[in-house]
């Protein structure tokens, strides 16, 4: 049993200990209601929380109207309902956040009651996303009022957020009628909010690699630019460390590296929860969506029926919403869903505009039944297909044809000109572990003429999508680094870093190269060249300087008689050896062969951050990012990539070691990288 339950006489006699008290403060409140101009933000009397954003399981799904299973006797509250983070009793945890509104009255008066554990069971109000006011309960469970002077915000934008984040005795906070008016109730309440941790800075929370802020994080989706910022939209469950009630999490970027979370966007409804899609900018009008001076969002998703308790019965389909203010919040189309399924497990649209049909275009994941292959039950097994799917408006789609090849999850299609040829070009269609092929699109159908191809040879690269209608015909692709492992850390998962796309002619065909966006300078604090000695010595040859946890590393080697070469980073060996050509990295291979001078030349980092390195002809190169979870290294300027998740477990170290023969010469730029989530 709850302590909380146990002490329910106690608390009985507290309240009536103190009854002029509460008087006063209900009389008060009393008398500002008459002699006040007044806006009551919420009262909690709807059949739900309205507008406000629920995280966690503490609150439920809608207001409480009086003590809940297991607690005690609830009183003070204003009409029918209010918020309870009673809800599983006081192991539960969660949140209740209001939409954002404006400071336009100096005092929030409200009733608060429950849990007194600072900043973990609480009413506070955030402005510009800082928590600039905050109480707590009296462990009784009778509302009292209170009020905020919030003056010195006037004309701010705020919101206001119910914590329960404290599992024990008393772990639950009560709320109602939050008011703003020109009169305190009460006298302003002034309790300081703790310290809070630093932002996105616990030991294993990577610093240059998007996380969300705390629960499980996997496929990017959505990903558009719009109102000045890069939009990545994400899977995303709101409520657990672990898959499940899959929502779209949102996060905004003025660079492509330093990101803000904001609200969730859309939510499961009785169509299933919110698997993969993506959004356009739907600049003709052609859905219709548009209601301002700027283009409609449309975003295309898939509906997964059967994965919760509200769609049971329900297929998989594909659906849309649309935002008319830059993709901050969404509306689902009445009309829903606009694609049924065709398939089995139909998902993950990955739509654009292709301009020479002037149509919308679809691919979309697939599986079909293959009567030539059995499954462990004898079924015919299922064959993973991209299908394709055409438009004029988004609403009614017209199927086009299939891809020849297997593709599982995922797919991406976009067109990019051949060493930088713009009247050259290919099209390039992935799945989501990242394999590739290059070929035609004619806006109906794909035709391969080589591939498939690896695309990441590491063992955590999964479900990348890409802004693909960028300025300049750029393409950017992030993924998810599906497989990490971070143990007792609030969030789970992250992002790749994105990638600028190209593709590029070589002996074994066309290409596709890529290469980290150089936007990762507005993160360098730090750059030191090595260069080691000519020729480089058998043995270990240790390089000094302080090893940060967080590094852009640029390594380049001419073998000579080297027979092998490792590169010892943290504790990893990244071994070469010369007779494979090979790079061996945490149990995997990359193709990692001597290359001519012109192979991946590149000009990211002019002084400050250079050198600008002309690469050395018959070389071997290795551009490496590291972060407290992570490797991604990329070979001779991204012809070859391999993306790893990793915990270190040596102290920080860097070493270059050469057995069998001298190496002809090597070098070594080391750029130290801020955290993306500070100023």
């Amino acid at each position: 049993m709850d302590n909380s339950n146990s002490n329910r006489e106690s608390r009985r006699r507290r309240r009536i200990r103190c009854p002029g008290i509460l008087a006063l403060g209900i009389l008060i409140a009393a008398g500002g209601r008459v002699s006040a101009a007044e806006d009551i933000l919420t009262d909690f009397e709807g059949p739900d929380f309205g507008g406000w954003t629920v995280t966690g399981d503490a609150f439920g799904t809608a207001p409480a109207t009086g003590a809940l299973p297991d607690q005690a006797p609830v009183g003070g509250f204003r009409g029918r309902g209010f918020a309870s983070s009673f809800h599983g009793r006081d192991k539960a945890t969660g949140r209740l956040t209001s939409p954002e509104f404006t400071l336009n009255r100096r005092y929030l008066n409200f009733l608060i009651g429950g849990g007194e554990e600072v900043g973990a069971t609480c009413v506070n109000v955030l402005v510009e996303g800082a928590v600039v006011r905050s109480a707590t309960g009296r462990e009784d469970e009778f509302l009292n009022t209170a009020t905020f002077d919030l003056g010195e915000f006037a004309g701010k934008k705020a919101r206001i957020e119910i914590v329960d984040a404290f599992t024990g005795s008393w772990g639950h906070i009560n709320a109602d009628h939050f008011v703003l008016s020109d009169t305190a109730a009460v006298p302003p309440f002034v309790q300081n909010p703790p310290p809070p941790p630093p932002f996105h800075d616990e030991a294993l929370r990577p610093q240059f690699h998007f996380t969300a802020h705390s629960n499980w994080l996997n496929d990017p989706n959505g990903l558009i630019r719009a109102g000045g910022e890069y939009h990545l939209f994400f899977q995303h469950n709101p409520q657990g460390r672990e898959w499940g009630n899959m929502t779209w999490g949102h996060a905004t970027s003025p660079d492509l590296v330093r990101w803000k979370e904001g609200d969730p966007a859309l939510l499961p409804d009785r169509h299933g929860t919110m698997f993969s899609g993506s959004v356009v900018v739907d600049t003709a009008n052609t859905a219709g969506f548009q209601s301002g001076k700027d283009p409609a969002l449309v975003a295309i998703y898939t509906a997964a029926g059967g994965t919760s308790r509200e769609s049971e019965g329900q297929p998989f389909s594909q659906c849309l919403a649309y935002s008319n203010d830059q993709g901050h919040t969404w509306t689902k189309f009445e009309g829903n869903p606009v694609l049924k399924a065709v398939g089995d497990g139909d998902r993950d649209p990955k739509v654009f505009w292709h301009a020479p049909s002037a149509l919308w275009v679809m691919p979309l994941y697939v599986g079909v039944p293959d009567p030539a292959r059995k499954g462990r039950d004898g079924k015919p097994a299922v064959r993973n297909t991209c299908q394709f799917f055409t438009s004029p408006d988004l609403k009614s789609w017209t199927h086009t044809g299939t891809f020849a090849g297997e593709v599982y999850e995922c797919p991406g299609l976009v067109e990019l000109p051949v060493d930088g040829n713009s009247s050259r070009t290919r099209w390039v269609l992935w799945g989501a572990d990242g394999a590739y092929w290059v070929g035609v699109f004619d806006g109906r159908n794909f035709v391969a003429d080589a591939g498939p191809v690896t695309g990441d040879y590491g063992p955590h690269f999964y479900a990348a999508q890409a802004w693909d209608a960028l300025p300049d015909r750029r393409v950017v692709l992030i993924g998810w680094m599906r497989g990490g492992v971070y143990p007792d850390m609030p969030f789970n998962q992250q992002m790749g870093f994105p990638m600028d796309l190209s593709l590029q002619s070589s002996t074994q065909g066309i290409r596709l190269v890529k290469w980290p966006v150089p936007e990762i300078r507005n993160l360098f604090a730090s750059v030191l060249r090595e260069d080691l000695p000519r020729p480089t010595p058998v043995g270990t040859n240790r390089l000094g300087g302080a090893i940060a946890d967080t590094l852009d590393l640029e390594f380049e080697f001419q073998p000579g008689d080297a027979r092998e070469v490792r590169l010892d980073l943290r504790g990893v060996p990244l071994g070469w050896d010369a007779a494979s050509g090979n790079l061996r990295v945490l149990g995997k291979t990359i193709p990692s062969p001597v290359a001519p001078g012109s192979v991946g030349r590149r000009s990211d980092f002019p002084a400050p951050w250079g050198p600008d390195l002309v690469p050395w002809d018959r070389s071997v190169r290795w551009r490496i990012l590291v972060d407290r979870t992570s490797l991604e290294i990329f070979v001779n300027g991204g012809t070859a990539v391999g993306s790893f998740c990793w915990i270190p477990r040596e102290e920080p170290s860097l070493a270059v070691v050469v057995e069998g023969g001298t190496l002809a010469r090597a070098r070594l730029v080391r750029r130290t990288l801020k955290s993306a989530w500070r100023p």
